[in-house]
């Protein structure tokens, strides 16, 4: 009888008390709730460096192998020169990775060894093209433009040998956008890849440190003064690329300093962000921090739609956090310009100069 009784009762009881909670619910509570166990919470030097040691570690098991092949043929696929510099794009082929496209920049006027700077692209529909000022449409340079995106060529005007790869899924990597119905090409392609095994922004990963190690190997560069730059998710593998090799002597990057926890509250999909399991352990300042005591200038602009002004303030008190306990806290700075989503070089072209040309 009591078992009957309770069953009337639940029939009884308002719709909404009866409904679990949406996934979209949950998944917010637990963004809320992530654990973040292996944040940053000492203050000298030595206890710095031993987090780093452990949480660098962490890192690398979650994004599973990327490091890039030792050995790699390359072919030339154009070229073409203007008055301060030589752009030249090529297709690196390797036993084991896909082939990456990536873009070269030689600066004119030059003697001896050089700096490099290998320089990252974010989404778009012209991938490296545009970071290697490739403007031969009015579309690419309306791109070009509005991001203010062709740094690799500013660069290497200004005397820096470049790298710009070309990342998955984006611009000549990409098929056609009609093939994936609307969806976003990063989330299908993350799926996919999950499904093989291998992971998206680890992949990426890869690439980006293949065209670090093609740029230590170049003739005309001197391999200790190398850095990373890049806007947007080029700015998130600016940030990744450094804290995973140590030997990047400085990074900028730009229009990237929100946090996962953050992005995961919204209904967001861009799949080449993820790192599987990462809330569980630590964020995007805490992989930044991975970068100290390297000096590193994040560009914000204050019109930037995808920053979070409640949660860019606290990400960047736990990078400081990490910089100050290693007596660097000189050595991070922040461009926070009057702008938009776009690069910005009003500090980091002077830092590139203080670190790769002193």
């Amino acid at each position: 009888m009591l078992n009957r009784r309770l069953f009337l009762a639940s029939l009884a009881a308002p719709l909404g008390a009866q409904q679990a909670p949406t996934v979209h619910e949950r998944i917010l509570q637990e963004a809320a709730d992530a654990p973040l166990s292996m944040r940053f919470e000492g203050s000298t030097q030595a206890q710095a460096e031993a987090w780093q040691h452990r949480f660098r570690a962490k890192l690398a098991e979650l994004l599973g192998p990327f490091q890039p092949p030792a050995f790699w043929k390359s072919s030339l696929v154009e070229a073409a020169d203007f008055e301060d510099h030589r752009r030249e794009l090529f297709v690196f082929e390797a036993d084991g990775a896909p082939a990456l496209p990536i873009w070269i920049l030689t600066p004119k006027g030059y003697t001896g060894k050089r700096p490099g700077v290998v320089t990252l692209h974010g989404h778009g529909p012209f991938g490296h093209d545009a970071v290697a000022g490739v403007d031969t449409t009015p579309e690419r340079k309306a791109d070009i433009e509005k991001f203010h995106y062709d740094y690799g060529r500013e660069l290497a005007r200004r005397g820096y040998l470049t790298a710009a790869p070309c990342f998955t899924p984006f611009g000549r990597r990409l098929d056609d956008k009609k093939r994936y119905g609307g969806d976003d090409a990063c989330a299908v392609s993350f799926v996919r890849l999950q499904l093989l095994g291998r992971n998206l922004m680890t992949e990426n990963l890869r690439d980006a440190l293949w065209a670090f190690e093609a740029l230590r190997r170049y003739k005309n560069v001197d391999p200790e003064r190398i850095g990373c730059v890049g806007l947007s998710y080029g700015g998130r593998m600016t940030m990744l690329t450094a804290a995973m090799e140590p030997r990047i002597r400085v990074a900028v990057p730009s229009g990237a300093l929100n946090v996962m926890q953050e992005r995961v509250r919204a209904r967001y999909s861009c799949g080449a962000q993820v790192i599987p399991d990462l809330l569980q352990y630590g964020d995007v300042p805490e992989i930044a921090g991975l970068i100290a005591p390297r000096p590193a200038v994040w560009e914000v602009g204050q019109r930037d739609g995808l920053m979070v002004q409640e949660w860019t303030g606290p990400a960047w008190a736990r990078i400081e956090k990490v910089y100050a306990a290693m007596g660097a806290a000189a050595a991070l700075e922040r461009d926070d310009f009057d702008g938009e989503h776009r690069w910005s070089g009003v500090k980091a072209y002077p830092l590139l100069e203080r670190v790769l040309r002193p």
